[in-house]
């Protein structure tokens, strides 16, 4: 069943935070020099486990329990990314240092909502075979 479309918004989410970071810089410093994902360690594991638990989760097609969870934790560790970036760009001496975002600050953003979506599918399959298992 990888067919389905949580399948699918789980593998968006997937190269939405393990492709795009590595192209787009999060933000550029106060030389206007892009500051791209690899030089922190702390968001390419970040990155990293959130791109790893969006294709755990599309393996997990037959359990959706287990799939459910997997996705509520990625989409807590991606709010914890998007803190680390705000603390980041609030943390800093005025704005100068920080003074252009990126897109990929942005990424966060747009895989929790790709994760939500995903939930809501899973929710619904979840919610379909439950209500076919008490025809039976």
């Amino acid at each position: 069943m990888i067919q389905r479309i949580q399948s699918l918004y789980l593998f968006v989410a997937s190269l939405l935070t393990g492709v795009v970071p590595f192209f787009f810089p999060i933000w550029k410093n106060a030389a206007k020099q892009p500051v791209f994902m690899t030089s922190d360690v702390v968001y390419i594991v970040l990155f990293g486990l959130s791109t790893v638990m969006s294709l755990i989760c599309i393996l997990l097609f037959k359990n959706r329990q287990n799939q459910f969870v997997l996705n509520r934790l990625n989409i807590i560790l991606n709010f914890i990314l998007i803190g680390l970036f705000v603390y980041r760009t609030l943390s800093l001496s005025g704005e100068m240092q920080v003074s252009e975002k990126g897109i990929a600050m942005f990424v966060p953003l747009f895989s929790i909502l790709l994760l939500v979506l995903a939930n809501k599918a899973i929710k619904k399959d979840e919610d379909l075979v439950k209500s076919v298992d008490r025809l039976r």
